[in-house]
């Protein structure tokens, strides 16, 4: 055994172990994570428009396919420079300054189920909504279907945002409806 050899082998024997993976959650411990993920989310890149404070829940390989844009998103990278330059125009001087969107899941509409032990598949609807001043407040400006691809990260104990397929975008429906009395 050569010396190079005879050190490489005494390293391999004396290294730490690797830090054990953490095994996904199942039931209410992973449906509890994916809705606190997805409140955190969206807060970040809507109302809180802070995504530098939710980039940890993007994937690096993060892609997005959207029903009225088609592949907008091919990177979790791409997600978080298009939001910040959007939330630097929101800021004062910038040329949206003062925008506001939010957006707001719809009661009862998220369905979250696991993908074997990779990942979870959380679907959902929401609305978003816009601020339009004091005298009219929060208008709701459409609204969508989402479904979203969590992969479980075993290394770091945590899921990570790796798909978003948004569908069925359309106007907001008429408040309250047409005949209500």
């Amino acid at each position: 055994m050569t010396l190079t050899a005879a050190i490489l082998f005494a390293q391999a024997a004396t290294a730490l172990p690797a830090a054990a993976e953490a095994p996904m959650p199942t039931g209410e411990a992973m449906t509890s994570r994916i809705e606190a993920n997805d409140a955190r989310l969206f807060w970040g890149f809507f109302e809180g428009c802070d995504p530098d404070a939710v980039a940890d829940l993007v994937h690096p390989d993060f892609r997005m396919v959207h029903d009225l844009v088609g592949l907008p998103l091919t990177s979790g990278q791409q997600m978080l420079d298009q939001s910040r330059e959007r939330c630097a125009a929101r800021a004062p001087g910038g040329e949206n300054e003062g925008y506001r969107n939010r957006r707001l899941l719809v009661p009862g509409s998220r369905t979250i189920k696991p993908l074997g032990t990779w990942g979870a598949l959380e679907e959902a609807h929401h609305t978003f909504s816009e601020w339009r001043g004091e005298e009219l407040g929060w208008v709701q400006t459409g609204g969508g279907r989402y479904l979203h691809i969590w992969q479980w990260m075993p290394e770091e104990g945590r899921f990570q945002l790796l798909e978003s397929l948004s569908l069925d975008h359309g106007p907001a429906p008429q408040y309250p409806p047409e005949g209500a009395g």
